[in-house]
């Protein structure tokens, strides 16, 4: 069970959440985005895949940007398509590629058909105003009914508050490959609270993923 930790944008910040050893760092490349990333990054023990965030971005700017941030894992939050994907990992053969889709009450997961063979991971977040960071939980019961052994990330308004709900689902037979965390752990956008990203990696995650 994995632990990624979206939105990174500050500097000491996210040196301060690097220490706790998430297995994924986010960053979001992504204007519109009020965690949208421009910067340095520092360097980080290499166990943490620096991961990149992007929404319908043109594929010669993605690559560029992969590059220049020696990313290990793109995360795609926009339309992509698989022909896209493709492409992208002629030019990214090492990278991972997470496929996000959003949902709220309902999903057909035939739409994933397509993608089974092409991307790495799958990411279920809940469909909002914003993509992405949107504080709120999906019906976790539409879950039920994925039919795939593709690993996915659970995303979606995960905050400390769900230990429960957590332990219940992860009990399941998902293939629940990691957590992403993000808007419930935050002073500001981008700025993460690190006393209560330290309680829910060494108390609630530890104790949901034992």
């Amino acid at each position: 069970m994995k632990l990624k930790v979206c939105g990174m944008k500050f500097t000491e910040n996210m040196q301060q959440v690097a220490a706790l050893q998430p297995d994924y760092l986010g960053f979001i490349f992504y204007e519109k985005s009020k965690r949208n990333f421009e910067g340095i990054i520092p360097a980080f023990p290499k166990s943490i895949k620096k991961t990149g965030v992007f929404v319908n971005e043109y594929l010669e700017i993605l690559v560029s940007l992969a590059q220049e941030y020696q990313l290990k894992a793109i995360q795609l939050h926009g339309d992509e398509a698989v022909s896209y994907i493709n492409e992208l990992k002629k030019h990214l053969p090492k990278v991972e590629i997470i496929k996000v889709f959003s949902i709220k009450d309902s999903f057909d997961f035939d739409v994933l058909k397509p993608y089974l063979e092409t991307v790495d991971y799958f990411l279920f977040d809940t469909k909002g105003e914003e993509k992405g960071g949107n504080g709120v939980h999906f019906d976790w019961r539409v879950l039920e009914k994925y039919p795939f052994q593709k690993p996915f990330f659970l995303s979606g308004g995960i905050g400390l508050e769900d230990v429960e709900k957590l332990q219940e689902i992860l009990q399941s037979n998902l293939p629940i490959y990691g957590l992403d965390v993000n808007s419930k752990f935050e002073i500001e956008p981008g700025k993460k609270n690190i006393e209560a990203l330290k309680k829910f990696k060494n108390n609630v995650f530890t104790n949901v993923v034992k």
